[in-house]
């Protein structure tokens, strides 16, 4: 399962990330989201969890926990949805 942690320190690193985690169970893997530009994190990552039973009470355990002085916001990650293309819209005219 895919889970979203919001409201992340920006001090938070990938390792204690996936040490939160493990305590309840194997993860796959865990992810930051950092500005591509800066590198600096965005305040929210991804942890994967093979197991949906470990990750739903991962879920429950550390849902409004706090880690690094800042509650976490945990839940099952949701797929993306389309995002379209361009930002001109569907019936913009070639202005030259």
């Amino acid at each position: 399962m895919n889970i979203y942690v919001g409201n992340l320190a920006y001090g938070v690193t990938q390792d204690e990330l996936r040490e939160a985690f493990a305590a309840f169970g194997e993860v796959e893997s865990a992810n930051l989201i950092t500005d591509k530009f800066s590198g600096d994190s965005k305040g929210f990552g991804f942890v994967e969890m093979p197991n949906n039973s470990e990750a739903d009470a991962a879920i429950k355990a550390l849902n409004e926990q706090q880690l690094k002085g800042r509650p976490l916001r945990v839940n099952q990650a949701k797929p993306r949805s389309d995002r379209g293309g361009g930002g001109r819209g569907s019936n913009s005219r070639n202005r030259f």
